[in-house]
């Protein structure tokens, strides 16, 4: 088995049908990965020995996962000097607005990437959890190059499909 590179960790096991999606994205690049359960609020020194040890176990990139006040990926880039990719989830009636304001309006000094609410904003934590190891790893870079080929190709099809079916 490969050596985990990425740690994904979500605030509650119920988001983990979306932060499925991020180990998904992984898979596809070949990286491996964890995934856990760790709470900013209900379980912090747990999260913060997490953050703190995570380097030392060889991890490259954090995922956090959360809703709500979602102070998890701040909570955790506040103990590593590892990037921490923070993604909201939508679980509460503010549908993932609240989760990612409290992921993306960190202080300065601690960064954290935020990317989309849910689905999707997990897929795009897993590419750019690839493209982040992928600076030191030239064929993580090809697979890379070749996932944006993919899409491109994606693209194409459709509108050949599109301009077919309008046209006939």
């Amino acid at each position: 088995m490969s050596k985990v590179l990425v740690s994904i960790v979500m605030g509650s096991d119920s988001d983990l049908e979306i932060m499925r999606e991020a180990g998904k994205a992984l898979e596809e690049f070949g990286i491996a990965y964890e995934i856990d359960v760790t709470s900013a609020h209900r379980s912090p020194e747990r999260t913060a020995d997490f953050a703190r040890k995570a380097a030392g176990r060889g991890i490259c990139v954090i995922i956090a996962g959360a809703g709500g006040a979602a102070h998890l990926a701040g909570v955790i880039a506040a103990h590593t000097t590892l990037p921490v990719i923070g993604v909201p989830i939508p679980s509460t009636a503010l549908q993932g607005m609240d989760s990612l304001l409290a992921t993306v309006q960190m202080p300065a000094g601690i960064p954290v990437a935020t990317v989309a609410i849910g689905k999707p904003g997990a897929i795009n934590a897993g590419i750019l959890a690839a493209q982040m190891i992928a600076l030191a790893d030239a064929s993580m870079a090809k697979k890379l190059e070749v996932h944006k080929e993919k899409l491109a190709r994606g693209v194409e099809e459709k509108s050949k499909k599109l301009r077919s079916s309008l046209a006939g």
